[in-house]
């Protein structure tokens, strides 16, 4: 059986369930944590003679903590572009699959024999479910044992040897207090996690876990030497989570207001970058960040938190010589969902009237700089599993169409006021929910009400706290809403069984868990879903992928919109920069180069 599983994360602990809600819990506070104010004070210009031996990053949001295991999503996207230099993923998503950072060897697989299938026994419940509990009854299973072979020279940089021993004490810290729900989930696939030797780990699974996730299951070293007297419940709030020690390319230098300093790790053996040193700065805004790319402050800036405007300036800046721009299609995508529980939306005629009548390529034009693609499906299409487009169901943007479907359900404009009334003549209007922060979020509410009203649907928009729009008890997983507005974030793999599987519809049935906020539980496609999560055959999952993706489209339970962009601008000279949609910037420091 053949498995090249190309499959998160922008350093491992990215990898979420299929996707993951774009926003959620708020970042903890952590003391002395870096806090934005104002503009940082500028960094000292660099001579010519000492232009090579700094590179000069501005960001929007500072890391709360320097540790490498992190609180949530948000965190890791803040705190990635400088733990990446200290703590090199052992295994980093990279255009949506895995490669090595030198940390491991080599990727886990059948083919090197790092993934091998062994037989052993497993207890089963009273209802013949395998379980972790000593029952009387015991079957024969299949376990899934991953083999992570680690670089035998790494240190730390006091010097100390990175050993095999240290990512298992990572292990059982983050087992006696994981940080977040992605480290439960992570920790849930295992049985145990082991070293053999100085410079072997083995990650053994839970008996008859074929899924996607087996990648998961490498812990990041943390220096069981430095560590060993703190904690695992005070990790988070120790001296170390602000200034740690880890065993990439450079080294902390120093922490000052609103700035992040490193210098080159003397016993690292790796790719050597030219810069002897990497200063992250962080200011209040785009606007902030621009003015500090001209005025030689840094050599580039990230952000995918920026206005029309904004472009504008950046566009021009970049015809007349100033800064150079890249777009990167991102893994956080926008999309709309239909709650299928209510009436108006289980006649597919209104679904697809709707997706034919939202100018998706609008949006992308006026919010997105034109840049990018009208998604058709839930997999990217820089994803692995992505169907064809022409094996797929396509909404193009039609209003006559969408007002002939709109016609056939008898959905009319009996008044003459330009907007339609049920068929009863009761007057119609559809609330959509979505978040109150992001001005992205805003303007794609209002294009879609506008063009609901061209096709004579009224539109009402409700803002909440993100916070409330994702609580537990809040609309999403009660399913207490019309129409949903939100994003999820990416990952290499699909996955998505916590999306559209059946079982992931909330109820009271299963405790409100779930994502699946449509409702939608379509046989065939959850079936599909299930060959596709659950067969170690590459083939047979791509198949099962795009079966389901055909049904999808079909039927409809939710209309992706499109991916956010993320932006990076550059001051002339600066070479070798590769923005990844999941690696940080800092992925390929050692290929950067300032031009002579």
């Amino acid at each position: 059986m053949k498995y090249a599983f190309v499959v998160f994360g922008l350093v491992l602990t990215l990898l979420v369930s299929g996707c993951q809600i774009e926003g959620g819990v708020p970042p903890r506070s952590t003391p002395g944590a870096i806090a934005v104010t104002e503009a940082p004070t500028a960094v000292a210009q660099p001579t010519a003679a000492s232009q090579t031996s700094v590179f000069r990053i501005g960001l929007l949001d500072p890391p709360e903590d320097l540790l490498p295991y992190y609180l949530n999503v948000d965190d890791q996207r803040s705190t990635s572009p400088v733990t990446q230099l200290l703590f090199p993923a052992p295994l980093l998503a990279f255009n949506y699959t895995y490669t090595t950072t030198g940390v491991l060897e080599e990727v886990p697989s059948l083919e090197n024999g790092g993934i091998t299938l062994a037989k052993t026994q497993a207890y089963l419940d009273a209802a013949g479910v395998i379980t972790t509990t000593a029952t009387s009854v015991v079957t024969d299973a299949q376990q899934l044992v991953v083999t992570y072979r680690w670089n035998p020279d790494l240190k730390w940089a006091d010097g100390t040897p990175v050993t095999a021993a240290d990512s298992v004490f990572a292990y059982e810290t983050m087992k006696a207090a994981p940080p977040s729900q992605d480290i439960k989930d992570r920790l849930d696939l295992l049985v145990r996690y082991e070293a053999d030797g100085d410079h072997t780990t083995r990650a053994y699974l839970k008996p008859d876990f074929t899924g996607p996730d087996y990648l998961e299951t490498s812990w990041l070293p943390l220096p069981r030497h430095l560590l060993q007297g703190v904690k695992p419940e005070e990790l988070a709030d120790s001296d170390f989570a602000r200034r740690p020690l880890g065993y990439g390319p450079y080294m902390l230098d120093g922490i000052e207001q609103n700035q992040i300093r490193l210098k080159r790790n003397p016993e690292y053996t790796g790719s050597q970058p030219v810069a002897d040193s990497v200063v992250f700065s962080f200011y209040p805004g785009v606007d902030a960040l621009r003015m500090a790319a001209l005025n030689n402050e840094i050599d580039l800036a990230v952000t995918e938190r920026f206005t029309e405007e904004q472009h504008t300036f950046l566009e021009r800046d970049q015809r007349e010589g100033r800064l150079s721009l890249i777009y990167t299609p991102g893994p956080i995508w926008e999309h709309l969902n239909f709650n299928l529980d209510v009436p108006l939306f289980q006649d597919i005629r209104v679904r697809r009237a709707i997706a034919h009548g939202t100018n998706r390529p609008g949006m992308i034009k006026n919010f997105m700089a034109g840049q990018g693609e009208v998604l058709q499906s839930w997999v990217l299409p820089g994803q692995w599993a992505a169907a064809p487009a022409d094996q797929i169901t396509r909404y193009d943007y039609d209003p006559e169409k969408a007002r002939t479907l709109l016609d056939e359900v008898g959905l009319l404009d009996t008044t003459n006021d330009g907007m339609r009334e049920r068929p009863n003549g009761e007057p119609l209007t559809i609330t959509l929910i979505t978040t109150d922060g992001p001005p992205l979020r805003t303007s794609i509410a209002n294009q879609f009400k506008d063009d609901m009203a061209a096709i004579g649907l009224s539109v009402t928009i409700e803002k909440l706290p993100r916070q409330r729009l994702y609580s537990p008890d809040g609309p999403l997983f009660r399913r207490e809403f019309e129409l949903a507005q939100f994003a999820w974030i990416a990952g290499p793999d699909p996955r998505g069984l916590s999306l559209w599987s059946c079982r992931a519809v909330p109820s009271q049935t299963n405790n409100w868990s779930g994502d699946n906020f449509p409702g939608w539980c379509f046989r065939e496609a959850d079936q599909s879903l299930r060959t596709a999560n659950t067969t170690l055959d590459i083939n047979e999952r791509r198949a099962a992928y795009v079966r389901q993706q055909q049904l999808f489209t079909q039927e409809l339970p939710a209309l992706p919109l499109f991916q956010r962009l993320l932006l990076t601008f550059q001051r002339p000279g600066l070479s070798g920069i590769k923005p990844d949609p999941l690696a940080p910037i800092t992925w390929n420091i050692a290929e950067w180069q300032h031009k002579e």
